[in-house]
């Protein structure tokens, strides 16, 4: 329905646009807008001659402080909820890192046990992956890790309590 120009004395004529946007959408939840106008609403229909109690007033208030405090406790425990994942995701990023240089056992698709070396961590996939030769594996496949590989064939192997034998072994 197109709107005329309007104009008074003196004045340029107006005009409005049209209503670009559609019909609004219903709400799927309910907020304190729509409690505060359904309230408002009540006491603007009542009879004037039986009006509302007082305390049906300060129970429907009090029931939307109720819900505010819900909507806000709601938001509190998801915003807890998306902490505890990213925090997740953190400690399996920092476990991956600790794999390196270890020897990794890893079970594969046919439930067949694997070991070797964590030669790099990948964290492009919500599960860090772990490669250990020519495979990368998926940080929760990995079954048990053995130990530290020393890098140094020459490097001899640490002593426990410091002590050593005449020729330098590890004493038992």
């Amino acid at each position: 329905m197109p709107v005329t120009p309007v104009s008074g004395a003196g004045s340029a004529p107006v005009e409005t646009p049209p209503p670009t946007q559609g019909v609004r959408a219903p709400k799927q939840e309910y907020d304190s807008e729509l409690f505060l106008g359904l309230l408002v609403t009540q006491l603007r229909n009542q009879d004037p001659s039986s009006s509302m109690e007082t305390s049906e007033i300060v129970a429907q208030t009090t029931s939307l402080a109720m819900m505010e405090s819900l909507s806000a406790m709601r938001t509190l425990v998801e915003e807890s909820a998306l902490q505890q994942q990213e925090a997740f995701a953190l400690q399996m990023r920092d476990a991956a890192a600790t794999l390196l240089g270890k020897e990794v056992s890893y079970l594969d698709a046919d439930g067949v046990e694997h070991t070797g070396i964590a030669t790099a961590v990948s964290y492009k996939d919500a599960v860090p992956t772990v490669t250990i030769g020519d495979e990368s594996i998926a940080l929760d496949k990995v079954s048990g890790v053995t130990g530290t590989v020393s890098t140094d064939a020459t490097e001899p192997p640490p002593a426990t309590d410091g002590a050593t034998d005449s020729q330098g072994d590890i004493a038992a």
